[in-house]
């Protein structure tokens, strides 16, 4: 293997000559790292907390996806790739523990090293590690997969690679990244990184590979089979390589894994109550208690099981496109707020048992806290006051209303907003000075019943203020592109968020991210103040200085009214064939598509 060192300014081409840099021995090589302090499990370690070591391998499951692929290249931007692959195909140099809020442990990597300011990070692979065709994942697979996602992957990748100032080579099996961002967090999103094969891509673009040529992994399980938009099956490996690896130990139980597409959820729910789909994952409460009394149920071969979790509730409900005018006055986005009549509506859908989100980290210690912003996150917000929604500062809380379907006291509020904002009633029309109706496009994918039905009941609202309102239904190709060039007015938005919230939320909610196609930041949020905050997040080296930073963030994004919040999912509820076993023992982030199916087993 030949000694790689590539500058970020090169392209891949361009690197000649390769040489190793000598370690600076500022640190000593780790089997683990947390944000904070040192990692909670030992270095002999032998398998994760709420994993089952001596769980059965075996059997066969199949999970339904809504809508189609045309992908199975899960790295790009181009093309509907299913979602599963990352998490079952592909690995990363290290992998988490659930069971603390943010702390890695050495997965393709044996050991981590860091500066003491996180300046740098080594990382020195296990010389077993192998790709699914039998091939060493080397130091040069490494570099080769920073680099390529990171100009050429999906622009979730890039970030990453903008606050590198270099990769380079330290020895035959270890491979150094060196920030030029002061971000603590960043030697940990590194670990995450997905590594790819560098020798499958040296003629092709990666962002041009067909369903025949899809990226080569290293995980416990390859794809063994397909039918272009209705199937994708994923076999375990019988020759995977990291099976003795503490993160891998119990875990990746099931012979296989089928993926099957239905056209939406309705089509799906029948053929899991029909038994042709293994498990599902419920998200409505009322359809929870009412809806899972078939025969399959009532006989005992499936079980009903709730997964507790203690993370924040995230943020899921409707965002507003702040890019497009008049949803960049703040004044028309409180008046939807205050149209939109929560109570009724969860009445109406979960019998009222789902509570509802008031912020984005609520839930947990890292929300902000009821009333006036006290010491610390008073000190964080008090540079940008003037720039800010009073309610930052002095508090709070969303509009609620009775109970009823009218929401009269709310509607009120809503024509005030809206006539303060410019707009009046006239001839039954929500009209500004130059007669131009307000109108809004919202947008959805076409197998998404369930926000198509909570739609249903803030259009009427909507139409009564005068508003008028087009519900688009696409197919999820068609959504992906458009909520990637941001072409909405108002759509869904769903971000689960963690007790470690870090690099991502620049990504969610920054500035540079706004105006970046692909990005994650649906609303155009372009706010110094919440910039700031999360600059202060990355850079807190307490966990003090961390929450306050994060409660000052939370009362930045929930006061700028740019999501309507619906529900929170308190609790994971999940049924599923009797067969399919999990550990008594819970991690604190609950149910995840890296704990359900990773960590079950097949028991007849």
């Amino acid at each position: 293997m030949k000694p790689v060192c590539f500058s970020l300014k090169r392209t891949l081409t361009a690197a000649a000559t390769v040489v190793f840099i000598g370690s600076q021995g500022i640190a000593e090589p780790s089997h683990g790292i947390a944000m904070y302090g040192p990692p909670a499990l030992p270095a002999d370690f032998t398998a994760l907390p709420y994993a089952n070591p001596d769980a059965p391998k075996g059997g066969r499951i199949v999970t339904g996806n809504t809508g189609a692929f045309d992908s199975l290249n899960p790295f790009v931007l181009k093309g509907n790739a299913p979602w599963q692959l990352r998490f079952f195909v592909y690995e990363s140099l290290m992998g988490r523990n659930r069971a603390e809020p943010f702390a890695l442990y050495g997965l393709l990597a044996e050991s981590i090293e860091t500066a003491p300011d996180r300046s740098w990070v080594e990382f020195t692979l296990r010389d077993e590690a192998r790709f699914s065709d039998g091939s060493p994942v080397t130091v040069e697979d490494v570099i080769w997969s920073y680099e390529i996602l990171g100009t050429k992957g999906h622009p979730r990748y890039h970030t990453l690679w903008k606050q590198m100032e270099s990769i380079k080579a330290t020895g035959p099996r270890s491979v150094r990244l060196t920030f030029n961002t002061e971000n603590r967090e960043l030697a940990l999103i590194a670990g995450l990184r997905p590594i790819l094969k560098k020798a499958q891509f040296n003629d092709d673009e990666i962002a041009d590979v067909t369903l025949n040529n899809y990226p080569i992994g290293s995980a416990p399980y390859l794809v063994s089979d397909f039918d272009p938009g209705r199937q994708v099956t994923l076999a375990r490996n019988p020759d995977y390589w990291g099976a003795d690896v503490p993160l891998r130990r119990g875990t990746n139980n099931f012979d296989k894994i089928q993926i099957d597409f239905y056209g939406d959820g309705d089509v799906l729910f029948e053929s899991f109550k029909a038994g042709a789909v293994s498990y599902a994952r419920e998200f409505n409460a009322e359809k929870w208690a009412n809806q899972y009394d078939f025969p399959a149920t009532l006989a005992g071969d499936v079980v009903k099981s709730e997964i507790p979790h203690q993370k924040p509730s995230g943020i899921t409900g409707f965002v507003m496109n702040t890019r497009r005018a008049p949803l960049n006055d703040i004044r028309v986005r409180d008046a939807l707020m205050h149209s939109f009549n929560f109570e009724y509506i969860n009445d109406t859908m979960t019998g009222g048992r789902q509570p509802r989100i008031s912020s984005y980290f609520s839930g947990s210690q890292l929300a902000m806290h009821q009333g006036a912003a006290q010491d610390r996150v008073a000190e964080l917000l008090a540079p940008f006051a003037d720039d800010l929604p009073a309610e930052t500062l002095e508090g709070y809380a969303l509009p609620t209303s009775d109970g009823s379907d009218r929401n009269r006291r709310n509607m009120r509020s809503a024509i005030k907003l809206l006539n303060d904002a410019g707009w009046d009633v006239v001839d039954g029309k929500m009209r500004n000075a130059d007669g131009q109706v307000l109108a809004f496009e919202i947008l959805l994918p076409q197998n998404d019943t369930q926000n198509k039905a909570i739609i249903d009941i803030w259009r009427k609202s909507l139409e009564n203020l005068g508003i008028d309102v087009k519900v688009s239904l696409v197919d999820n190709a068609q959504y992906s592109q458009r909520t990637g060039s941001f072409d909405f007015d108002i759509t869904k938005e769903r971000r689960a968020l963690s007790l470690s919230p870090g690099n991502e939320q620049r990504l969610y909610w920054g500035s540079d991210a706004a105006a970046q196609l692909g990005s994650r930041n649906l609303a155009g949020i372009t706010s110094p103040a919440a910039d700031a905050m999360i600059t202060e997040m990355l850079t807190a080296e307490s966990q003090e200085d961390f929450v306050a930073a994060t409660r000052a963030l939370d009362r930045i994004l929930t006061s700028g009214r740019y999501i309507i919040p619906i529900w929170t999912y308190a609790v994971g509820r999940i049924a599923h064939r009797r067969e399919m076993r999990f550990p008594d023992e819970l991690p604190i982030y609950g149910d995840g598509a890296d704990w359900m199916p990773q960590f079950w087993w097949w028991e007849d």
